[in-house]
């Protein structure tokens, strides 16, 4: 018999590390190849590991709640084969080698500003160690000082915990220069009061997710100003035309027709109207994105909201479109989306009329600049210009909102963009072909 590692394997851009769930196996277990054999979770979404080999687990070498890193052995299977046998060890040296410097600087570098608002960006923390810095109040000067044992010098869990044990034997004149440092000051989170408990109150911890989510929102509104503007649209049109086509497409292609794909093919054109609201912030540069990239807020049964990402969606057909959305939404909603499927937005819409909501003012994801939330799409008497003068119809009236970063992004250029998109959706031609 000979032994085999199983690696956590590579699971998308900028993920380098994830924290176990739970094993859906125990030691002394057989499993058989592509067996999800233990579930994982990344501040981006939770996956299944499935193993590439048929065997029994002898060894877990990682348990529930700790942190793996990519490439790192997980747990130990006895395969058929020979003793002392290199299979294994090749399959390590594929998944486990280090990617090119070049290759991670592209990966890392928007990372920096979306991931590290607390700090500047000149170090990449993953969600765990910085979780641990903020804890612990470790500054941006002394996270300088650590040296890490990750990959490309990265701060492991392992670092930081060290450094903090030691932390009282650090020269106690550094952390106060450090304290009255007028950077440090502004960027310091602010405690919230405690606050009291009434006898019947019910206490409900938090989920893994919903920390994340409330991390990240925080860290949104630190880092962007927000501006939104507003615009209500007739789009009787596209609704008389999904009417017309919805069944024949979904007779077609075994799938339904929602509004969503013509609202992101409208987004769409509108930002190869505009790309400057397809960039992202990086310190003083501005990133014009060559992909367009469209982030979908998704609602999740449990009520925490992910954000699947349609890529590449200018190359896409409206039934392109509709295929890639419907996917996204059912993965998304039964757990089963990759971690790359949640990255790399450039672009960001919100349905919040899916929830009868007539509009809102939705939080820009960092790195982005910009979000449009789509409200519910109501039935309204308005006024109508005809060659015969002025006429009331009943008509289908939908609020759009724009939230966009107010450094990077102006009124105008926040403004035209919207009503680009208005005009796209508000003159739907009932002839377009799905």
């Amino acid at each position: 018999m000979a032994e085999y590692k199983l690696l956590l394997p590579s699971m998308g851009e900028g993920v380098m590390e994830a924290t176990i769930i739970t094993w859906l196996f125990n030691e002394g277990d057989t499993v058989k190849e592509d067996d999800s054999v233990v579930e994982i979770a990344t501040d981006k979404v939770d996956s299944d590991v499935p193993t590439p080999v048929s065997g029994k687990i002898v060894k877990i070498l990682k348990q529930k709640d700790e942190v793996a890193k990519v490439g790192e052995a997980i747990a130990i299977l006895e395969i058929e084969g020979e003793s002392g046998s290199t299979a294994s060890e090749e399959v390590k040296t594929e998944t486990a080698a280090a990617p090119d410097t070049e290759i991670l600087k592209t990966i890392e570098e928007p990372l920096k500003t979306a991931s590290n608002t607390e700090f500047s960006g000149d170090i990449y923390l993953s969600p765990l160690v910085k979780s641990i810095a903020q804890q612990e109040n470790i500054s941006e000067s002394e996270l300088k000082t650590i040296k890490g044992s990750g990959l490309e010098g990265r701060i492991t869990k392992e670092d930081i915990l060290a450094y903090v044990s030691n932390r009282g034997n650090q020269p106690q004149t550094t952390q106060v220069q450090q304290a009255v440092t007028p950077q440090a000051a502004v960027s310091a989170p602010v405690i919230a009061k405690p606050i009291s408990v009434a006898a019947g109150d019910e206490i409900i911890p938090m989920d893994r997710m919903r920390k994340i989510i409330a991390e990240n929102m925080v860290k949104a509104k630190h880092i962007a100003p927000h501006v939104t503007s507003f615009i209500e649209t007739d789009v009787t049109n596209v609704v008389k035309w999904r009417n017309k086509h919805k069944d024949i497409f979904e007779k077609r292609e075994g799938e339904k027709l929602t509004f969503m794909p013509i609202f992101v093919k409208a987004i769409v054109k509108a930002i190869q109207d505009y790309p400057m609201i397809n960039v992202s912030v990086n310190g003083d540069n501005i990133i014009k994105k060559k992909n367009i990239n469209i982030g979908m807020a998704t609602a999740l049964p449990d009520g925490n909201l992910i954000v699947p990402v349609i890529k590449n969606a200018d190359q896409l057909s409206l039934s392109g479109l509709a295929k890639a959305i419907n996917d996204l939404a059912y993965r998304a909603r039964n757990k089963k989306l990759r971690p790359e499927d949640t990255q790399g937005a450039t672009y960001t819409i919100s349905n919040v009329g899916s929830f009868g909501n007539l509009m809102g003012t939705p939080i820009i994801p960092q790195p982005q600049v910009a979000i449009l939330a789509i409200g519910a799409i109501v039935k309204k008497p308005a006024v109508l210009e005809t060659k015969d003068g002025d006429v009331i119809a009943i008509r289908q009236l939908m609020f759009m909102s724009h939230s966009y970063d107010h450094r990077v992004v102006d009124g105008s250029l926040g403004g035209m963009f919207l009503k680009h998109v208005h005009d796209y959706l508000q003159n739907w031609d009932m002839n377009t072909e799905v």
